[in-house]
């Protein structure tokens, strides 16, 4: 974990801190309550992060419970306002699988070269208006309920527009925000044509497929 900071030095970025995890985590399992107390208020987004990042990549199967149910209790304590996260003790006790955190940190490269080429702090009023942070937490939580739903082959959909949030949040760039807003709304279209094409699929089947 990078050494603790003091208030005028520039904050770590997302992939330094992720990478950084990861990385102890790999030597190291540790219990998601042992990230959070050392991340503080930045925990929040950062364990955010850690938890979904493992959706972009085929992960081994048992882990979606857990992983969406912890994002999903840290989304919502984001979206009421609060500043220092909590887990239930059993959630708190997970330890995050040194397999996952290798097999994220691999891949780490490629998720990360696009933020720090163009994500910064940009549009200070929109990054750091508290109400702001209410308003990523619903859009954090919407989405992964949807990361969690059993539409099969989605997860990197969701996942994708949680990290759009997750680096905005800890970069302070309001641009990449209002991007996350965008992103959230195609997603929610994208998950209400999937299940109507489902709904409506034996219907469909037997339209195309007659006799």
């Amino acid at each position: 974990m990078p050494p603790a900071m003091d208030s005028d030095s520039p904050q770590p970025r997302f992939s330094q801190e992720i990478k950084a995890l990861l990385e102890r985590l790999v030597d190291q399992p540790l219990t998601l309550a042992h990230v959070l107390s050392e991340t503080a208020e930045r925990g929040f987004c950062l364990v955010i992060g850690l938890l979904v990042l493992p959706f972009l990549f085929p992960m081994p199967p048992g882990f979606t419970t857990i992983l969406g149910s912890a994002c999903l209790l840290l989304s919502l304590q984001m979206a009421v306002g609060r500043r220092s996260p909590w887990l239930p003790k059993r959630v708190a006790q997970f330890q995050f699988p040194s397999i996952l955190a290798r097999q994220v940190l691999s891949n780490l490269k490629r998720v990360t070269r696009v933020t720090e080429r163009f994500v910064r702090p940009r549009l200070p009023g929109l990054a750091d208006n508290p109400t702001v942070w209410h308003i990523n937490g619903v859009c954090i939580s919407w989405l992964t309920l949807l990361l969690m739903s059993p539409i099969p082959m989605t997860n990197p959909i969701p996942t994708v527009g949680i990290l759009i949030f997750v680096v905005a949040t800890l970069e302070a760039d309001g641009l990449v925000m209002i991007l996350g807003y965008v992103a959230t709304g195609l997603i929610t279209s994208t998950f209400g044509l999937a299940g109507y094409l489902l709904w409506r699929s034996p219907e469909l089947f037997q339209r195309w497929f007659p006799g």
